[in-house]
C-alpha cells in the first residue's frame, strides 16, 4: 500500500496535470475524434480508432488523478524539523568509501530517479527518518548492508 503523503510541490504538479488533461488535452482529442468520425466509415478510420484509444487513456489518467488527489495529505515544512531528517528533506550522505549522494524524501507519486527523489517507503528513506547530522545510517540492500553518514540536512533546494 502506498503512503498518501505528498509535498506541496508534488501536489501542485499532479493538480496541474489534472487541469491540463481536463481543460486542454481532452477537448483537443475529442474535437479530433469528432472530425475523424465525420469522415465516414469508422471501421477503417485509423484516426478515429487512435483518437478513441487516446481518449480512453486520458479518461483513465483523469480518474486516477481525481481519486489520488482526494487521498493525498500535503505535508508542509515546519521549523521544528530543522536538524533532523523528515519528509521533504534533502539529505547529503557519504559512505565509508567516500562516495557521496544527495536524496530528497518524497511521496510515492513524486519519485524522480534523475533528481534523486526517493519515496518515504524505501529502505533508505526509512533508515534516514529521524537522523541528525553525523549520524550513522545502516541500510539493508539486496547486495548487503550499507553504512552511510549524514553530512547535511536541508528543506530547501540548494
Amino acid at each position: 500500500m502506498k503512503t498518501n503523503l505528498v509535498t506541496p510541490a508534488g501536489w501542485n504538479t499532479l493538480d496541474r496535470e489534472l487541469k491540463y488533461l481536463w481543460k486542454e488535452k481532452r477537448p483537443q482529442v475529442t474535437r479530433a475524434v469528432s472530425e475523424a468520425a465525420a469522415l465516414g466509415d469508422r471501421s477503417e478510420n485509423a484516426e478515429y480508432k487512435e483518437g478513441k484509444r487516446e481518449l480512453r487513456s486520458i479518461d483513465r489518467r483523469l480518474r486516477f488523478l481525481m481519486k489520488r488527489l482526494d487521498e493525498l495529505q500535503i505535508v508542509h515544512y515546519a521549523p521544528s524539523q530543522e536538524g533532523k531528517v523528515y519528509f521533504g528533506a534533502y539529505v547529503d550522505l557519504e559512505n565509508e568509501d567516500g562516495q557521496q549522494a544527495t536524496y530528497r524524501i518524497v511521496g510515492p507519486d513524486e519519485i524522480d530517479v534523475e533528481n534523486q527523489h526517493i519515496t518515504v517507503d524505501s529502505p533508505m528513506a526509512r533508515a534516514l527518518i529521524g537522523k541528525q547530522i553525523d549520524d550513522e545510517v545502516i541500510v539493508e540492500t539486496p547486495s548487503g548492508i550499507k553504512v552511510w553518514y549524514v553530512n547535511k540536512i536541508s528543506y530547501v533546494r540548494q
